[in-house]
């Protein structure tokens, strides 16, 4: 009689073999931007008309034409579920934590390199304001 991890092992779930081919494409396309995007699509088009026209939908409808190369209303990582129901947890647990620390250091970032241009900005304009006067 076979044990029920046995049974597992010898059948895995499709979840345990990651992306699928279409998402491993995207990801691919994503990591070398929009030109490669827009490449795609006028092959589309030139193979067959409704392969471009669906891959132009794709991209305005995931805002990938526009540029907004942001989305972080989805996760960054994604692993299938390992079987150890309290180690699945404890990794969301803590993915989501690095991530959210992540954005918040991005927020950090951002608003330094905001009071950086300001104080940039304001230094120019009294050295300005100093040439005016002289």
């Amino acid at each position: 009689m076979q044990s029920a991890s046995h049974e597992m092992s010898a059948y895995p779930m499709r979840a345990s073999r990651g992306p699928g081919p279409l998402a491993r494409v995207r990801d691919w396309l994503d990591e070398r931007g929009r030109p490669a995007w827009i490449i795609t699509m006028i092959l589309g088009f030139v193979a067959f008309w409704p392969v471009g026209l669906a891959i132009l939908a794709y991209m305005i409808w995931s805002k990938r034409m526009f540029g907004c190369s942001k989305r972080s209303h989805a996760p960054r990582y994604h692993a299938a579920p390992t079987g150890n129901s309290a180690f699945d947890a404890y990794r969301d647990e803590t993915l989501k934590r690095l991530e959210d620390e992540h954005r918040e250091f991005v927020d950090f970032l951002q608003k330094l390199r905001e009071a950086k241009d300001k104080a940039e900005f304001d230094q120019f304009m009294e050295k300005r304001a100093h040439k005016d006067d002289a």
